[in-house]
Order: C-alpha cells, then sequence, then structure tokens
C-alpha cells in the first residue's frame, strides 16, 4: 500500500502504531491501494455482554496512550445507565460497563450510545466514514449517499486514533453497483420482513423497484433487516435513493410480492404469548416514538420496551410521549438495546417489529423470537390482539 509521509509517522508512534498495522492488515487482505481519511468513526461492540473480559482490557490498555483524532460515536451498550436497577442489571455488570465507557470517552468518543448515527451525525453525500454498526451502515451507504465498509469495533477504533481507513470495498464505485433488480410490492408493516428476505437473496447489491414509495422509516428498517440476514452494506432504490440512477440497471430480476410477504410474516406471527414486547432496533426515532405513544390510549397488559436515544427525549413533544407510553405501563430505556443486553435473557419469548431483532435475539441471547407490524405488536401488548 502506498502511504504518505504523514500516514508513515503513525507507524512510529506508540499506540497510534498498532491501530495503523491493523489498518494495512486489513487493506492488504482486501488489495487497498491506499489509506483514506475519514469524516466520521462509530464504534460498534461496546457491550460488556458482547466483548468480556477481553474487550474491556483491550479499550482500557489503549486509552492509556492515544486520543481519538476524528469524532467518534458509540453504540449502545449493555445497560440503561439510569435506570439500569429496573432492568435487573447486576452491580458488576454495571461497572465492568462503566469501565468501556470511561475509556472510550478519555480517548474522546462522544458517549451517545447510539445505533442510528445518521440521525444526529453532520454526513453529507460522498463522506467517507469509519462505521461499525450493521444499520447504519447500509443507511449511510443508501440513504445518504456517504461511503463507509462494515467496520468492526477493532477497526472503527483504529480509525478514530489514526483519521484513516483503506480504500476498499463500498468506498470504490465499482463496489456500489447494483447486481439484482428486486420487484416489491408491500403492506403497510412488510418492510422489515421484505429487509429480511431480500438480505436472504443471493446478490452483493440490490436495486430495488417498489410499487409505493418507501418512507425513510421503511428504508431504514429494511436495510437494518437486510444487514442481519445477508450481510448487506447497501441498496438502491429506484427514484429515491441519491445513486439509483448513476450505475447501470442489473439484468438478472426477482419479485417478492405481498403474497410471499404475508407467509414470510405468518410463519414469524407469535403462536404463543410473549413475555414481552420489544420495540426499538434500530433504536426508535423521535416519530416512531410518537407512534407508539397513540396506542398508548390503551393499558399494556404484556411489558413493553422501547429503546431509544437519550438525545431524543430533550424534545418536549418526544417527553410527552414517553410519558404516555410509561403511564400505560411501558418502559422507554436509553443507551442500550435489546440485542446487546443481558436483560433481554430474563425473557423467553420475545415479540418485535424489527427483522433484525428477530434474526440477532436467538443467536445472541438465546431468545425465541416472533415478529409483528408495530400495530400488530401494540395490539399484541394491549390484549386487543389475542394469541
Amino acid at each position: 500500500m502506498y502511504l504518505t509521509r504523514e500516514e508513515e509517522e503513525l507507524l512510529n508512534k506508540p499506540g497510534c502504531d498498532v491501530c495503523m498495522k491493523l489498518l494495512l492488515s486489513v487493506g492488504r487482505v482486501f488489495d487497498a491501494k491506499r489509506m483514506v481519511k475519514v469524516h466520521s468513526v462509530h464504534i460498534s461492540g461496546i457491550s460488556y455482554q458482547n466483548i468480556g473480559e477481553a474487550g474491556l482490557e483491550w479499550i482500557e490498555n489503549l486509552s492509556k496512550i492515544v486520543k481519538f483524532r476524528i469524532s467518534a460515536t458509540v453504540n449502545p451498550a449493555g445497560m440503561d445507565l439510569r435506570r439500569w436497577k429496573e432492568m435487573n442489571i447486576d452491580e458488576e455488570f454495571y461497572h465492568k460497563q462503566l469501565r468501556i465507557l470511561r475509556a472510550l470517552k478519555k480517548m474522546g468518543a462522544r458517549l451517545e450510545m447510539c445505533c442510528t448515527p445518521y440521525y444526529f451525525n453532520e454526513v453529507g453525500y460522498g463522506d467517507t466514514l469509519a462505521w461499525a454498526e450493521s444499520n447504519a451502515v447500509v443507511y449511510a451507504n443508501s440513504i445518504l449517499g456517504a461511503r463507509t465498509n462494515r467496520e468492526s469495533g477493532i477497526t472503527a477504533i483504529a480509525s478514530a486514533v489514526t483519521g484513516l481507513t483503506p480504500e476498499y470495498g463500498m468506498h470504490l464505485k465499482e463496489n456500489r453497483v447494483p447486481d439484482i433488480r428486486v420487484k416489491i410490492d408491500l403492506s403497510e408493516g412488510d418492510a422489515a420482513i421484505a429487509g429480511c428476505e431480500i438480505g436472504r437473496l443471493e446478490c452483493n447489491l440490490p436495486y430495488i423497484v417498489s410499487k409505493k414509495k418507501l418512507e425513510e422509516s421503511e428504508m431504514k428498517a429494511m436495510g437494518a433487516a437486510m444487514a442481519a440476514t445477508g450481510g448487506k452494506t447497501m441498496f438502491h432504490v429506484e427514484n429515491q435513493t441519491p445513486e439509483w440512477n448513476v450505475y447501470s440497471k442489473p439484468e438478472e430480476r426477482v419479485a417478492i410480492g405481498r403474497e410471499e410477504l404475508r407467509e414470510a410474516r405468518e410463519e414469524n406471527f407469535p403462536t404463543e404469548v410473549p413475555d414481552i414486547v420489544a420495540i426499538g432496533c434500530p433504536h426508535a426515532s423521535s416519530m416512531e416514538i410518537l407512534k407508539i405513544a397513540e396506542f398508548a390510549r390503551y393499558k399494556f397488559v404484556i411489558p413493553v420496551w422501547v429503546f431509544t436515544c437519550r438525545r431524543n427525549l430533550t424534545n418536549s413533544t418526544v417527553k410527552l410521549a414517553v410519558e404516555k407510553i410509561e403511564k400505560a405501563g411501558g418502559k422507554v430505556f436509553c443507551d442500550t438495546c435489546m440485542v446487546v443486553s443481558p436483560a433481554t435473557e430474563r425473557f423467553s419469548k420475545v415479540m418485535v417489529d424489527s427483522g433484525k431483532a428477530l434474526t440477532y435475539l436467538p443467536k445472541l441471547r438465546g431468545v425465541k423470537a416472533f415478529f409483528g407490524s408495530l400495530k400488530e405488536c401494540m395490539e399484541v401488548a394491549t390484549g386487543r390482539l389475542v394469541i
């Protein structure tokens, strides 16, 4: 790989040398020709539940010798920092999670603890990023037109320390070309389950032709799901996403109709009463919280946990919506989510409106996951839809 003089000097700085060597190794594996400067970094894998003692030790040791050069935000932790006792998190976990966060903050991280950095980071078309949260990677590439690979938590930290990332993969125009045309016909609440189906297609980058115009929340849910089921890092939507008409259209075609989506939803719909309904994977936006609050005119007969970014609660309208949800018996947690928190393991059956959570909860938390639209989840939670 070609390195500038400034980049070569990083190989001689304590802490920076380790990070630079890591990025060089990744670059060589993927035949990168050079490093490129990054505009922002987002770090995943910060929950103690995920990284354990080894991850804690590595981050603490690194924090003693380096500072971040680039603005970096972080993914959800393993608990709500203020309401961790309500989640039944034990004190040992709490203190070890705090040590991880303190080390990250010492290096210069912004402790947003949110998996939707696209809502509060200033990201422009064509910006080079080093983001490590799968749903955020898809959102940035597809909806914002920025450029990022699906980084690991460790390579994202290395990019924050050096300000660099190897130029390969989604940073190169030739890898952003769609290779299959996917025609979809969505009913209300189908986006996440459609994302699961698209993710399973044998393709790298789908070009989606939707019968109706997709809302931002639908593209968000769809992208998160296809990243979870198939490792997709980008999609195009005809007439909607910023790069839809930049590349030649793929010849291979497939259609996913309403009947197929109905069958997929029925296959994952609850066959027994869930222990809890969990919403917010990816984190619920302000608008999504307002939608949830509309259902809170009825009392919840099944526990409802909603996960969101703490900065959303600074909005007075959202605050009122949260109060309404909690008055109905729900809980709105920040800083964490159902997938990375050990709190989820208290339950055996979880109902979600997320294709990502549907995919990851059984694998990572060992719980049975059911799927329903937001409306179906809320109707089950209020007892208006009986299983």
